[in-house]
């Protein structure tokens, strides 16, 4: 990698896949979500989307990162439009300080795929 170079890490996902994943398993939403992440979704005309748009974003920031292994609850996003943001915590807040970056990212979604583009630069 170029010191300094920016790492890019990026994710699409099927709503209905993820649908199905959490309908099937009462314990899975709290394993991948933050409750402000839940219930940002939640007030939204197609919550699954915006879930589906929020999980491609903790796997892109993953992959930014360059982490094999992590917890989705490493990472949050928060709020959604313009006002999205990424908050790190525990594994992935320390590889990103050891990396010397700031992630950012953005998300996109409709009602067949999600997606979502994590962007790791230098602070």
């Amino acid at each position: 990698m170029t010191p300094g170079a920016p790492l890019i890490g990026i994710d699409l996902l099927e709503p209905e896949r993820l649908r199905a994943r959490l309908e099937a398993d009462d314990e899975l939403r709290a394993e991948l979500f933050h409750a402000g992440e839940l219930r940002y979704c939640e007030e939204q005309t197609a919550p699954y989307e915006h879930l589906a748009a929020r999980f491609c974003a903790k796997e892109a920031v993953m992959k930014a990162l360059g982490m094999d292994a992590w917890d989705p609850l490493d990472i949050e996003i928060v709020d959604g439009g313009e006002r999205t943001r990424v908050r790190l915590h525990g594994e992935a807040a320390r590889r990103a300080q050891a990396l010397g970056v700031e992630v950012t990212v953005s998300l996109t979604h409709l009602p067949s795929v999600a997606g979502a583009v994590a962007l790791a630069r230098t602070a």
